[in-house]
């Protein structure tokens, strides 16, 4: 059983990789922006709130894992679409550089990152609308890739917030398509279970294979 942080719990994707985590049985600390977010996960079992403040130091995000022996960093946070290009730089690029740094520090080494599929395609960036955020969402995982950590970075298409289907696609040149936002927290879930997806990314949207097998393949 692993103590794993997921950093961004308020947001859509980030409650419900909360929520699966600890229905796994995973004992799940869930990192908030401030304390009066902390009843949005009270009556969730095996679920400890805690302050994350993705503009503090590198070295107080490194104070919470040591505290609370984390030894799984999970980054699903994000400045929101409200935010200027400031905050999609400050929180979506430097906070979660320094979420990795801090990783470092305190000795944590597992790593999973919610990125977003075309981060690796600067043709698409301009086309997207929200050409700031895909550039802190690359150069974040170019970090987190050339990291010591035993990173995977998931890589979701549009995300909706449809029913679940348990079923993906998975590193398929076709940026197009969307996926539910529960079937990205249940690949992040299934990424954790599975030690063979460690240094690997993934891109994935809705499709045909059962998660845990479209996983496995190359």
């Amino acid at each position: 059983m692993a103590n794993v942080l997921v950093v961004g719990a308020h947001g859509h994707v980030g409650k419900l990789i909360v929520a699966k985590l600890a229905k796994a049985g995973e004992q799940v600390f869930a990192g908030f922006r401030s304390e009066a977010q902390f009843q949005t996960v009270a009556n969730i079992a095996n679920v400890t709130p805690v302050e994350f403040d993705l503009t503090a130091a590198p070295e107080a995000m490194a104070q919470v894992y040591s505290t609370h022996h984390i030894d799984t960093v999970v980054f699903s946070a994000g400045s929101g679409g409200s935010t200027g290009d400031d905050m999609t730089l400050l929180i979506d690029l430097d906070g979660a550089v320094k979420t990795m740094d801090a990783a470092k520090q305190a000795g944590v080494q597992r790593y999973v990152m919610v990125s977003a599929a075309g981060a690796d395609d600067r043709s698409f960036w301009p086309k997207s609308g929200l050409h700031t955020y895909y550039v802190a969402k690359h150069y974040a995982d170019r970090i987190l890739k050339a990291s010591a950590l035993d990173y995977t970075i998931v890589r979701p298409t549009l995300l909706t917030n449809d029913a679940g289907t348990g079923k993906i696609a998975v590193n398929g040149a076709r940026l197009g398509g969307s996926i539910p936002r529960d079937d990205v927290a249940s690949t992040v879930v299934a990424v954790l279970k599975d030690p063979n997806t460690a240094r690997k990314i993934y891109q994935i949207t809705s499709g045909d294979d059962a998660i845990d097998a479209a996983l496995r393949v190359e």
